[in-house]
């Protein structure tokens, strides 16, 4: 089952949204361009992003540990970027730089790191 709507709405809709960021990064595999070209690790991060959302939404809508842990650190991902960005620029530059994606990566968080969902997943995930 790719999607489970028996789960809570925060978990349901994460699921959605790490799927949204599966596809997201493999049509848009820009990440970070212009300000981490020498980045080492930022194929690593991209491969995590797609890879790491599509297989931990998958692992969420069939109630398994790993994919909640795997959607998590997935989620975390795009952060890795900001944090470059504000290491080699500015704090404004990273804001400036897609802030629509920014507040998409906390939504995803959010719903993930949400009371109900982490309740739900230590109670019902294997």
């Amino acid at each position: 089952m790719f999607v489970n709507p028996r789960q809570p709405q925060t978990l349901y809709i994460s699921q959605i949204l790490l799927y949204i960021t599966a596809v997201g990064a493999v049509l848009f595999r820009s990440v970070g361009e212009g300000w981490i070209e020498a980045l080492p690790l930022r194929y690593l991060v991209v491969l995590l992003m797609t890879i790491g959302a599509g297989v931990g939404a998958y692992g969420i809508a069939n109630a398994r540990k790993w994919g909640y842990l795997l959607g998590v650190a997935a989620a975390l991902a795009p952060f890795v970027i900001r944090l470059e960005i504000i290491r080699r620029v500015d704090l404004f530059e990273m804001l400036r730089w897609n802030p629509i994606g920014l507040l998409f990566d906390i939504a995803i968080l959010a719903a993930l790191v949400h009371p109900e969902s982490r309740s739900y997943q230590k109670q019902w995930f294997q």
